[in-house]
Order: structure tokens, then sequence, then C-alpha cells
């Protein structure tokens, strides 16, 4: 009321003319205090400019239209919290918070932005005009001092600080034993008896503060007495009388004595004074253009026109679209909330062995400025106290889960209280903390200690490994030994034993069971689409010919035996041109069914990914499994024939019955060929080629061994049973058999 009449006694809806004309307000007011007196100014539409208050109530255009401050406001102050915390990966967090001046929403911002970054409040202490008097504080203390967080918030103003922290005997060590960040630059020296041991472990956030140019030098000479006649005022400016006050703003006094330990001697930026000095220099530069502008006008500007014509509304024009350079070079301009663009600066205060405060700036956050910029801190200016186990200080509820493992949160408890699980076989976590595991590409496995993804080994059956060496030698041992057989069998071609039974069929036969041996190779190395084809086709009609030829075999000597009764019809069925007849027919069947698996669904090389941990198996996928098991079923059904009619004429008389190796043969061959389903089965990768390897070759030796093998021993060491006297003569019996030529 005294503002607006201009008197010390005010008259309502008085205006005195000793005074000048009223532009607007500058003041540093506690919210509440603020709020009261904006409810007044506003009526008459007077701006109102905080340089203390950053209280989110009033960012409210809409409620305050008028309210400007130079400071940010706590939506900027509660995200650069967030950010510190996250920083340092404190996530177990204390808050004692005052709900005075309308702060409960920036409080619950606060928490709510410590919980969208995997945060927990570990406890809440709240503060109010009505009980920060009357609560009892050695309980408020017990429970702060037996919760695990080491890491406190601070939400409140210098006077709850001041009333919180000295009330009971315990404040001082409650200090000491946390990190505490704080919203205000207070000093705890003046809050602590003197000569109480005073710890490092104190980060604030403050408005970002510039010195101002001369400042030092006008705290350092101003005469007291143009200042306001108030105690306050005068001791304050006492206070810099102090001996231990810094060169820059000692005054020169009557008295050099330590009068006591004054806050502001140690503060660098002297308070709140750069916010006020841009606030002052906001009004004058919204005033100036508001005045220069008037010279445009059609009236032009003289004595007699009063600035109260421009004043109050039309000053809100000129403060929103304020925009210049201070004394120190920073660009001022007001948001669209009428707050200052400028940003916080985090302040780590120290305490020096003397009991000196020095206030160190160790980071800052802008929240203008581009992301990625906005945050930074100096981890290596921090000074931490000695007490610390770890530096910087760790704050969580848990330890971190190391790479390798993943949280597993417990029922009932916040989400940053877990235990730690190793990632599931095939699965990894590259990153500490982490919530899940992933698995790995499909061409990679995951290392031993489940935190990195490595390449998988490429394996097939090559020719350099022991396996495969093994399975090549046998190959070309038993196709050697064939090979030789078959040089034996042309050389004796004119032997009675070779002639028997039809030498072409024997010829085929051994030719067949080369190439049998030699088709075995098709499966050992990397596979190709070639190689892929060839390999079960080739098999295929190279084992049906050598099945036909054995059951050629088979059906000739039981002609032969039969063709010898007189009158017999079945001479003419004894030339070599039916036998040639039967292989002919029967590979052509086999023929016919490998062509139809090609042009159907032809075989091809498949890299098998998850057959074996940590391999890729390159492997032919046969591409219809059907086709396949129809040229085995096939083959089954030669050797079956073969051993039926081999099995009937076992008995037959003679020296040398060939039809009893047949059958012992075809035994071999379906033993092999039997146990090889399942076997094949029950195995994967390389495993699965070396065991039809293994089937190719244990029942092509079968027939070789069990048919030739007889043939060459009387060949080579008794050729005197190699004759057609012998082979002739009856076992038992009066009847004569002749072999078959």
């Amino acid at each position: 009321m005294k503002i607006f009449s201009g008197m010390e006694t005010w008259i309502p809806n008085y205006k005195c003319e000793s005074s000048g004309t009223l532009a607007a307000i500058i003041e540093g007011l506690p919210v509440e205090e603020s709020i009261h007196i904006y409810n007044i100014f506003s009526i008459y539409h007077y701006p109102q400019i905080s340089f203390t208050s950053q209280n989110l109530f009033m960012s409210d255009t809409a409620k305050f239209p008028h309210f400007y401050r130079t400071v940010p406001s706590e939506l900027h102050l509660c995200a650069g919290i967030v950010k510190l915390l996250k920083h340092f990966g404190w996530s177990w967090i204390g808050v004692i918070a005052c709900y005075e001046d309308k702060s409960h929403r920036a409080i619950q911002i606060l928490k709510e932005g410590i919980e969208q970054n995997g945060g927990c409040i570990a406890f809440e202490e709240i503060f109010n005009r009505d009980n920060v008097m009357t609560t009892d504080y050695s309980q408020f203390y017990e429970r702060i001092n037996s919760s695990s967080t080491s890491v406190i918030i601070l939400y409140c103003s210098r006077d709850y600080i001041w009333n919180i922290l000295r009330k009971g005997n315990y404040y001082y060590t409650l200090l000491n034993k946390k990190v505490w960040i704080t919203t205000y630059e207070q000093d705890f020296i003046s809050i602590y008896p003197l000569g109480m041991s005073v710890k490092n472990n104190t980060l604030a956030f403050t408005a970002a503060k510039k010195n101002i140019p001369s400042f030092s030098k006008f705290v350092r000479e101003v005469n007291p007495i143009l200042l306001p006649n108030d105690l306050y005022t005068l001791s304050w400016w006492m206070d810099l009388c102090d001996s231990q006050c810094q060169k820059s703003i000692r005054r020169s006094c009557a008295t050099n004595e330590a009068i006591f330990h004054a806050s502001h001697c140690y503060t660098k930026y002297l308070g709140s004074s750069y916010s006020v000095y841009n606030a002052v220099n906001v009004l004058a530069h919204a005033l100036h253009d508001m005045i220069t502008s008037g010279f445009g006008n059609d009236t032009m500007w003289n004595g007699e026109r009063r600035l109260l014509d421009y004043l109050p509304w039309k000053l809100h024009h000129y403060l929103k679209s304020v925009r210049f350079k201070n004394g120190v070079g920073e660009e001022i301009s007001f948001d669209e909330n009428g707050d200052l663009i400028i940003g916080y600066n985090i302040i780590n205060i120290v305490y020096l062995p003397n009991g000196t405060q020095r206030n160190e700036i160790v980071g800052s956050y802008n929240p203008y400025a581009p992301p990625g910029q906005d945050f930074t801190i100096d981890e290596k200016v921090i000074v931490w106290e000695s007490d610390f186990t770890q530096t910087p200080p760790q704050s969580r509820c848990s330890p971190g889960c190391p790479l390798g493992y993943r949280k597993l949160t417990r029922e009932g408890d916040p989400i940053c209280c877990y235990d730690c699980i190793p990632c599931p076989e095939g699965e990894i976590s590259n990153q500490t903390d982490g919530d899940t595991c992933w698995k790995c590409p499909e061409d990679q496995w995951p290392n031993q200690k489940r935190d990195a993804c490595i390449p998988k080994v490429i394996t097939f059956l090559s020719y350099e490994e022991p396996l495969g060496i093994v399975l090549t030698s046998i190959s070309v041992f038993f196709f050697l030994i064939t090979a030789v057989i078959l040089g034996i069998f042309i050389n004796y071609r004119d032997t009675p034993l070779v002639r028997a039974n039809n030498q072409d069929l024997s010829y085929i036969l051994l030719t067949s069971l080369m190439l049998c041996f030699l088709c075995s190779l098709i499966f050992i190395g990397c596979p190709n689409k070639v190689t892929c084809i060839l390999r079960q086709t080739a098999f295929g009609i190279n084992f049906s010919i050598s099945l036909s030829s054995v059951l050629a075999k088979t059906i000739t000597v039981v002609t032969a035996f039969h063709a010898t009764k007189p009158g017999s019809k079945l001479r003419k069925w004894m030339g070599s041109r039916v036998s040639v007849s039967i292989v002919l027919s029967c590979s052509l069947i086999q023929t016919v069914l490998c062509l139809a698996w090609l042009f159907t669904a032809s075989p091809f090389p498949y890299l098998n990914m998850q057959s074996e941990t940590g391999m890729i198996l390159i492997e032919c996928n046969e591409g219809s499994i059907i086709a396949f098991y129809c040229v085995l079923g096939y083959l089954g059904i030669l050797a079956s024939l073969s051993f039926i009619v081999a099995f009937l004429a076992r008995n037959l008389p003679d020296r040398f019955n060939e039809a009893k190796y047949i059958t012992f043969s075809m035994l071999v061959f379906c033993s092999v060929w039997i146990s090889f389903i399942p076997t094949y089965l029950s195995t994967k990768g390389k495993y699965m080629v070396a065991v039809e390897i293994f089937a190719i070759l244990a029942s092509s030796a079968g027939l070789l061994g069990c048919i030739f093998i007889p043939k060459c021993y009387i060949i080579l060491l008794k050729p005197d049973r190699n004759s057609r006297k012998y082979l002739t003569k009856p076992t038992g019996g009066n009847i004569e058999i002749h072999a078959t030529e």
C-alpha cells in the first residue's frame, strides 16, 4: 500500500505526486508472499519480476500472465537432478521435501522422473508449515540413518533447511553419512556449532551465475549511508569487515577484527546478485524499448506526455519480446512462460580445514541447449569426503548385475531391489543391470561368459579331419581291392569258375561296386549344389545296379539248376541277354525315381545353425525326405527279393553253389541298412553324413566279400578246383549238374 500511495502513511486509492511513476515490481520474496503480492499488483497489470522464485505453480501463464523471473523454473530443476542421478548411477534415493510454496507438483515430477529412469524412492519425508516445528526429529533422523540409501535430495528452501537440520542432537552425524543434493546454495557452517567437523558431501543446483563487472569494487567501496536504513542491511555490510573475507569484497572499516563467519564472504557470486542484475537490466531495456517506440506515433513526444500513458499494461509486450546481451556478454530473453532462458550450475560445496566454505562449479544443466550438450559434469573437480569407501559413492538397493546376468525383481520389493541371475543358454547380456537377455543372431552364439556374441564355427565332414581321412582311406582301399578282383576275373575269364553264373554279371557287379566305393567320397568335403545333387542320386543308382546284378545272379543260379532237367523250357532263358535285361530294367526304375526327385525337390546345400551349439553345419538338405526314403525303400525291395530267392536256392546240390554266398551277402546288406535308419535319424551334422558313408562302405564290402572273395580264393589258391569236372561233380544223389556258361 506504501508503494501504491507513494507515502509512508498510505491512503487507499490515493497516489501522491511526490514519487515517480511505478513501472514494475522486482522482488525476491518466498513463494507464498510472492503470490500474495502478485494478487494485489495484478489488479492494475503491473509486471512482477522475481529473482528467487523457481516455483512451478507460477509458470502457469493463464493464472500468472504478468509474472516474470530471472531464474529457471522447478521443472528444469527436476530434470537436472534426474540427469545427475542417472550420470552417477544413483538409483536408491531418499527425499526430504517441504510442501510449502505450492511445490507439490514439482516434487511429484521429481519422483516420477527418478522412477522413469529406473530409480526408486527409498524413503520420503514431507514437512510443511504445520509440522516442521512439532516433528519428533529423533525418529526422523533414526529413519534416515537406518536407510541403506547413500543419496538424499533435500528439496527445501533456506528457512526449512535451518528448521529441519538444527533440531535435535543427531543432525551433524546425519549430514556426514550421506551425499546431499540440494536446491539451495546453503552454508552448513552457520547451521553447525562452530568447530564441528563438516564433510564434503554436498552438491547444489543454483541458477547459472557470472561475475558482474565492477560489482566487487562497488561492494567494497559503497557508502552504507546510501543504502536502505534497516538493521539487516547494515549488519550484512558490517560483516564484510571480517578479516577472513576475501580481499575482492573486504571493506575498510574502523575495526579489522573478526566479527563472525559471514556466509556471503565465501560465496563466489554473492548470492542472488546476478539474478537481480539481470532483472534490473530486463526492466530497463523493456522500458527503453517502450519509450523509444513512442517517437513513431502521430502524437509527438513532449514533456507534457506522461510515462503513465504507457504503463503498466503496455510494458508487458516489451518484456515478453526483450532480447539483449548483458554486461558479461550473455544473451538475455524470456521463454513463453516468462522464465529467463538460463540454466543451472552444479555446485560442489567444499569445506576447507580452517572452516572456510568454497563453492566450486563442477557441472551445469541448460535445458535450452541442444540434446547431448545440455548436461555436463566434471567428476575430477568434485571433492568427496575420504570416509566414503567408493568415489563417487554408490547408492543402490541391490549390487549391479554384471555382464552375462539379468535382473530378477523380488516380489513385493521396488524395482530397484532385485537378484542377479545368469542368462539362459543361448542368450547374452552385454550391459550391466540388464533387464533381459537376448538371443544372438543365427550365425553367432554366446561366449562362455554370455556377455558377447561370437561367430559360430563353420563345420562339415572334411578331408583334413581324422574322421574324413579314415573314411577316405577305407573308400580308396576297397576301390583298389575291387579293381584287383575285377582284374583277376578278367585275367581268368576263360576258367570255369568265372564263366559260371554269367561272367558279364560279375563284371557289371564289380564295376558298380567300384563306383559305390567312389561315390562315398562325394559325401566328404564342403557341400555345394552339385555334390548335394550327386550324393544320393549316384549312390541310389549305383546300388540299384549292384542289387539288380545280384538279383540277376540269383535268378540265373535257380534257372540253371532247373534247366538241366530233360524237356525243360527254361533253357531259352539261360542267355546273358536275360540277365542284362533284368539289370537294366531294375536300375531304370531307380533312375526314374531319382530324376523325379531332382525335378520336384532336388537336394541343396543348407546352413544348419540350430543342431549344435556354437557351430554352423554346412549340410545337404534332402529337399524331399519322401523321395529320399523312396530311393532307400526301392533298394530294400531289391535286396529283399535277392535274399528270398538266394535263400530258397541255398540247398541246391553243387560243389560251388553261389546262392549260399549271395544269401550271406544279403544278410550283411540288410543288417547294415536296417540299423542305418535309426542311427541316421539320431545323429546330427557331419556324423549323420559319416553314418551314411559307413553304411555304403559296409554294405558294399559285404557284397564284395561274400560273393567274390571265395571265388578269388579258389582261383588263386586252389586252382585244382577251378575245373569243369570238379564244379559239375554232384555233391549228393544221382543228379548231374552242369555249370552254365
